[in-house]
């Protein structure tokens, strides 16, 4: 089987409105908000007519995203096997720029294509069932277990940046339907920051984790009066995610031994060379990876072996991921070892998906296709309605 083509197509999904029961839009962040999010999606085609999809966020803009990976990587890529991922990874090479992060969706893609031809999910190509913390809770709750409890994945609310009291609404919306973790966008104020987690505490009585993701939004100073304010409250963070600015792993270091808050670096972990120095520094609690700068799966697992070995647990980052994202993220929390904790996820803030059928979260958990490849099945009707010209 080889590649015979690579094609970029770019959506934008409107997210739905803050006033309706689990809407996160506008969402905004220390860098910004949005209202909506675009998305590009990767099709991989083969010459026996088996097709793989993956998907990732635009870089500068459509037009520029989607000719790097069809100009750029495609020519690459074609008349090659989409089963030997590692090697496509790593001879795809373009100076002085990060193409792994292009290269993951094209990546995930091979993934899909691989597990239709085998007629297997995706997470028994990476081994099968690993990650244990999604089926204890299940089992325990249901007094045992059937195939698809096994395969439900916790997953934590995300939430952009509001007012104290708006925070307290949604996260009674979340407790409600079935969240255990919240995790909130911060930075801009770090006053109001602190603020928004005690009421949001106060309001389900302490009966949710929280995480706090300023985006590198605040200095070291900040971060410390933030964690110490917290601790002062009661109120111990699941974990503080990329407080300072990257490539700081001293201070990292630093504000980890003057707070008892975890520190969960995310933008730092994007390399596997800052993993190590994270590590070698004792910069970090948690590690948050991300598939997508990480270059794909294969990538990732790379990544996830480094920090298990260090004995440093380890989540999953969300980018506002549409369902064929969602599926590749559900297939390697569960298929690769080593993930303590719930990943990320706005997907139930979406207004619509691509994917023919897409995901329900229930109880604040998705469950891993079983079906080959990634399990899902592109609508190109939807692709066409809210397709980026």
């Amino acid at each position: 089987m080889e590649i015979t083509d690579v094609t970029a197509t770019t959506v934008d999904v409107p997210l739905v409105d803050l006033d309706e029961r689990l809407g996160i839009g506008p969402y905004v962040t220390n860098h910004g908000r949005v209202e909506s999010m675009e998305r590009v999606l990767v099709r991989v085609d083969t010459d026996e007519g088996v097709a793989g999809w993956g998907e990732m966020r635009t870089f500068l803009s459509p037009a520029a995203t989607e000719s790097i990976i069809e100009d750029g990587i495609g020519p690459l890529i074609e008349g090659q096997s989409p089963f030997e991922v590692e090697r496509l990874r790593r001879q795809v090479f373009i100076e002085y720029t990060n193409i792994e992060l292009f290269f993951a969706a094209v990546e995930t893609a091979c993934w899909d294509i691989a597990g239709k031809a085998l007629d297997k999910p995706v997470f028994e190509l990476l081994g099968g069932a690993t990650a244990p913390y999604q089926t204890t809770a299940m089992n325990a709750a249901a007094g045992g277990a059937d195939a698809a409890d096994d395969r439900a994945v916790e997953f934590a609310f995300c939430l952009g940046i509001l007012s104290p009291e708006e925070s307290r609404v949604k996260a009674q919306e979340a407790l409600d339907a079935g969240f255990s973790v919240l995790k909130t966008k911060a930075g801009r104020d770090w006053q109001q920051d602190v603020a928004r987690i005690q009421a949001m505490h106060d309001e389900v009585d302490g009966q949710l984790e929280f995480r706090l993701d300023p985006n590198q939004g605040w200095s070291l100073d900040q971060a410390v009066r933030v964690g110490a304010a917290l601790e002062e409250s009661g109120i111990f963070l699941q974990y503080m995610e990329q407080p300072i600015r990257v490539n700081a792993h001293d201070s990292l270091a630093t504000l980890r031994q003057r707070l008892r808050q975890p520190i969960a670096p995310n933008e730092d972990t994007y390399i596997p060379n800052n993993l190590r120095s994270l590590v070698e520094a004792g910069a970090m609690d948690v590690a948050v990876l991300d598939l997508t700068p990480a270059g794909g799966i294969a990538g990732l697992r790379q990544q996830a072996a480094i920090v298990e070995d260090a004995g440093v647990p380890f989540t999953h980052h969300c980018a506002f991921d549409l369902g064929i994202r969602t599926a590749a993220i559900l297939h390697a929390v569960h298929g690769l070892p080593g993930f303590s904790l719930p990943p990320d996820t706005t997907y139930y803030g979406w207004e619509d998906d691509v994917i023919a059928d897409p995901f329900t979260v229930e109880e604040g958990r998705m469950t891993v296709p079983d079906e080959p490849g990634l399990g899902i099945d592109v609508d190109l009707d939807t692709v066409e309605e809210y397709r980026v010209r």
